[in-house]
């Protein structure tokens, strides 16, 4: 199989991948074309169907599909320019080369991130956590292998996994350095901060915005999900509750990033730099992992609000 990571410039190839998006447009002279989003577990890359009178059958988005194309550079990005396509049928793939993951071991994180768990002295906070991610068994195979993102960062399989216990990590770094900071109630709020993103987003392949998703975002979600789970533990402090309901409401930090309460608490503080520093190093993680990524100045990056490049060697 011919791996998106893998391809070069200049390549002509026949292979099959997810047409994970499919838009159609029209030119400034207002011929109709298609441009597509094709993806395996190594990333994606943009297809353009230019012709679309001839070898190119009926497809959908979230099909399988064969593609024959030559590999071209746009923008200082690789694209496909594809002339024929067709759907791929049922044993011509295996789903399983077409979803990104993450790097890592999914048992060995579920285990560092359990770990954590046990340091977690406050009964309640203990017992809610338990909660989460050992007595509901369903919610825990599902946080396992769950998305963290639709694509800005930890967009593959275990991505919340591995987002989860790099803010954990980042969190009990802090709660070392600051003795002010309740190490519990942080370490806590690091780990269900973003539990929501588990009906936020669907399952994979798809890993789109689900309607609750749309409506609510997974901060409410969250926050709702925390809220019914602390519900069934008898006795469970109210102010310990809204102390761990607003780290989470307010982990986004400011109001224009989508966080519905500015941090006011200090572990909420913590959290919200914890969360977003483990986001942004991760996009540029993926950036430079791109093989097709230069020594040189990589342009303006919305996100990092910056022009980019590798660090020199």
């Amino acid at each position: 199989m011919q791996y998106i990571n893998t391809l070069r410039e200049g390549q002509r190839i026949s292979e099959i991948y997810l047409c994970k998006g499919k838009v159609d447009a029209k030119t400034k002279a207002g011929k109709s074309y298609y441009s597509l989003t094709l993806q395996d577990k190594t990333g994606t890359v943009s297809g353009k169907i230019w012709d679309l009178s001839s070898g190119i059958d009926h497809f959908e988005a979230m099909d399988y599909v064969k593609i024959d194309g030559d590999v071209t550079r746009y923008q200082n990005a690789l694209q496909l320019n594809i002339r024929r396509l067709r759907k791929a049928a049922p044993g011509e793939y295996l789903p399983e080369d077409y979803l990104p993951r993450s790097p890592f071991d999914q048992d060995v994180m579920f285990a560092e991130l359990m770990h954590y768990v046990g340091t977690v002295k406050n009964q309640y906070l203990h017992q809610l956590l338990q909660e989460f991610f050992v007595n509901d068994s369903q919610l825990a195979a599902a946080f396992r292998s769950h998305s963290a993102a639709k694509r800005v960062h930890h967009s593959f399989v275990g991505g919340l996994l591995q987002h989860t216990l790099g803010v954990v990590k980042i969190c009990d770094f802090f709660a070392k350095q600051y003795s002010m900071l309740n190490r519990d109630l942080l370490i806590t709020a690091a780990m269900l901060h973003d539990i929501g993103k588990l009906q936020e987003l669907a399952d994979f392949p798809a890993n789109d915005y689900t309607d609750a998703g749309q409506m609510l975002g997974h901060i409410v979600i969250g926050v709702e999900m925390v809220g019914e789970k602390a519900r069934a533990i008898e006795g469970f402090p109210a102010k310990t509750l809204v102390e761990l309901k607003h780290c989470i409401l307010a982990h986004h930090g400011e109001f224009e990033f989508g966080s519905p309460k500015k941090p006011a608490i200090a572990e909420a503080l913590a959290l919200y730099y914890a969360d977003n520093a483990d986001a942004k190093l991760e996009i540029l993680t993926e950036i430079f992992g791109d093989q097709n990524v230069g020594d040189g100045w990589l342009g303006f990056n919305q996100l990092l609000e910056s022009n980019i490049r590798r660090t020199g060697k």
